[in-house]
């Protein structure tokens, strides 16, 4: 074949537009595909942007830049942090939350660059980005697999070393001493024998109060389908608390206390906000001075409701605090014996306040008496998490 005709086969072959470019462009409908000029206004929009933020083009031209940004996404700077990676390096990449014309953000996968003129001028810039949502909720979920297994095995542990551990032991205990009844009955003095019983029947009562706790903390992994979160009004589940505890109060005197006012409420699993305040008021009952008192109280902060449980009792030092909602194996069996199922109970709130999006914490002084605060959702938490990161260059 001769080299004109090679040429003219060339010529005749056809070379796309830029009208061509634009309608493959527009024809995205998975990708938002729009460009800004150097004010960092939007000037063109093709309709796969149309399609993930809603905007149509004639509402959103004109538009600033940073609109589909999230608020805190501006007050950071990123929208401008973007554009000038992409102006120094060529080019800027980007995994995070986007805003649609409806309030509702979308996880994105995105990418700027400049355009340049016949000089090498930056005339302005293209964004190109995709709505990788399902794909980050697919991962999101595999993660959260992940860690339910770890922290399962982990539980799992925990119960075995507690079986093994601090029921046995005292058990061992109680049927060495109704052996030594049985075995001399008929030898020891009447009023050892009823002290021994005392000791066996107190002895047996800490082993079915911990085997109880135990139960109640197995609960929180090994029966999701019995945590039912809702609305509900604090006040009414403290007066059934105190209701339930004020006998337990009236022997040494101590005053119980509510602050907390009608129609505060929180979103959480009515059962486990119950056992929540019966463990706290229930322990500081226990570590309350005669004619002392206890008083509940609230207040609404970011979302959450602060719950506040204070007591006028012995307090605890700074040593006991930091170990407080993290106890060993080893000192559990102390803690029910010492304090009748403080240990795991503690361990217990805090399993279920994690459980309903909450936290605790404790302060205290020695001699002065402590206040226990838990955290709360107000409502229905968004299964949501912001990480929104920072412009990365590739």
């Amino acid at each position: 074949m001769s080299t004109a005709t090679t040429t003219r086969g060339l010529k005749e072959q056809y070379v796309p537009t830029a009208e061509f470019y634009s309608q493959i462009i527009d024809s995205l409908l998975d990708y938002s595909i729009f460009t800004v000029d150097t004010d960092l206004k939007i000037n063109s929009w093709n309709s796969g942007a149309t399609n993930i933020f809603q905007y149509e083009t004639d509402e959103i031209i004109g538009k600033p830049f940073e609109i589909i940004f999230t608020e805190q996404d501006k007050k950071d700077g990123i929208p401008q942090k973007e554009i000038d990676v992409a102006r120094k390096t060529g080019r800027c990449t980007d995994i995070r939350w986007h805003l649609c014309k409806d309030g509702k953000t979308f996880f994105a996968d995105g990418l700027v660059f400049p355009l340049k003129d016949e000089d090498d001028e930056v005339i302005g810039f293209v964004k190109i980005l995709c709505d990788i949502t399902a794909k980050k909720e697919s991962e999101d979920a595999i993660k959260k697999y992940a860690k339910d297994l770890e922290d399962l095995n982990a539980h799992k542990e925990s119960v075995l070393a507690i079986l093994s551990h601090d029921l046995r032991s005292p058990l061992a205990g109680i049927i060495q001493g109704a052996q030594y009844l049985e075995t001399n009955f008929d030898k020891i003095n009447p009023e050892l024998a009823k002290d021994l019983l005392k000791e066996l029947h107190t002895a047996a009562v800490n082993e079915l109060n911990m085997l109880d706790y135990l139960v109640e903390w197995t609960r929180i992994k090994y029966a999701a389908e019995a945590f039912v979160p809702t609305k509900i009004e604090l006040v009414h589940y403290v007066k059934k608390v105190f209701d339930s505890l004020k006998e337990t109060a009236s022997i040494n005197t101590i005053n119980l206390h509510s602050e907390i006012e009608e129609n505060c409420s929180v979103f959480a699993d009515e059962k486990m906000l119950l056992s929540i305040l019966q463990n706290i008021v229930s322990n500081a009952i226990k570590h309350s001075h005669k004619g002392g008192q206890i008083t509940l109280s609230a207040k609404q902060d970011d979302g959450m409701m602060i719950v506040a449980i204070k007591d006028s009792g012995k307090g605890m030092s700074k040593k006991i605090m930091d170990k407080l909602f993290a106890p060993q194996v080893k000192s559990l069996s102390k803690s029910v014996e010492e304090n009748k199922g403080a240990g795991i109970g503690l361990l217990l709130v805090k399993g279920f306040l994690e459980k309903n999006n909450g936290n605790i914490w404790v302060e205290s002084e020695e001699g002065k008496g402590s206040s226990f605060y838990f955290t709360l959702p107000l409502d229905e938490p968004v299964d949501k998490t912001d990480i929104s990161e920072k412009a990365e260059t590739v």
